[in-house]
């Protein structure tokens, strides 16, 4: 992103506050000499509050008194903090991980290679960028939050594991002796018998296992700006 000055703000939940401030929280901050707020990127829930029922109206309010103030306005997809009807909607929504599953609660905690869960995100991006997109005031975009695999350890994502090493090594006695797996009787004969990984004792499998989870990262956020991509405007 390309700017004329130095960006300094905040960012700003609307939907966070026991009462309407806005007008204050504004003032406040162009005379403390900000020019940019941060909004959306953690209130799912707000925004659907159950299937299909979207609630734009902090959002819209924000964006009235960014422009009304002249602050520039950065949009996050809020994809990272899932609503409690969301979670409900499949027992494999929440991420399965090294330590065991996932409790609806926290944020960050679902699986993002689910099919449900990105169904739904999409959903919600498009619903979102539908009317941020009317806002001049709109300058960027923030893709998820702090995004990582969350651990992501299900049946799926060690499946698709799976998949990966079979490209990189069709024959299986070379994956046996590139990852040393003859130590204490790691060995892997077939890959119909590859163990959870949760389990493994071999630093390089782990280490290779967390390297496919950055790269299903890497895939989730290119995935979200090609979603962004269709509704932003060129010099956003």
């Amino acid at each position: 992103m390309r700017t004329d000055k130095l960006l300094y703000g905040a960012a700003y939940y609307d939907e966070y506050m026991p009462y309407d401030r806005i007008e204050t929280d504004f003032q406040m901050m162009k005379a403390a000499g900000m020019n940019v707020i941060r909004i959306a990127e953690s209130t799912w829930s707000t925004w659907e509050p159950q299937e299909g029922q979207f609630d734009f109206t902090h959002l819209t309010h924000m964006l009235d008194y960014a422009t009304k103030y002249g602050l520039d306005v950065i949009v996050g997809t809020p994809t990272y903090a899932i609503p409690s009807w969301l979670a409900n909607k499949a027992d494999d929504m929440l991420a399965l991980t090294h330590d065991g599953p996932s409790i609806y609660g926290h944020r960050q905690n679902m699986d993002i290679t689910n099919p449900i869960y990105l169904e739904h995100a999409k959903i919600l991006i498009e619903k979102l960028m539908e009317v941020v997109t009317k806002y001049d005031c709109v300058i960027g975009y923030q893709l998820d939050n702090e995004t990582k695999p969350y651990d992501t350890c299900g049946p799926r994502a060690q499946a698709m594991f799976v998949e990966r090493l079979k490209k990189q090594y069709p024959d299986i006695n070379e994956f046996n002796h590139e990852f040393g797996l003859d130590y204490w009787s790691n060995r892997i004969n077939s890959w119909e018998d590859f163990p959870d990984i949760r389990g493994t004792i071999n630093q390089s499998l782990h280490a290779e296992y967390r390297r496919f989870q950055r790269d299903l990262v890497t895939e989730f956020l290119a995935w979200q700006a090609a979603i962004v991509d269709k509704y932003r405007h060129k010099d956003q």
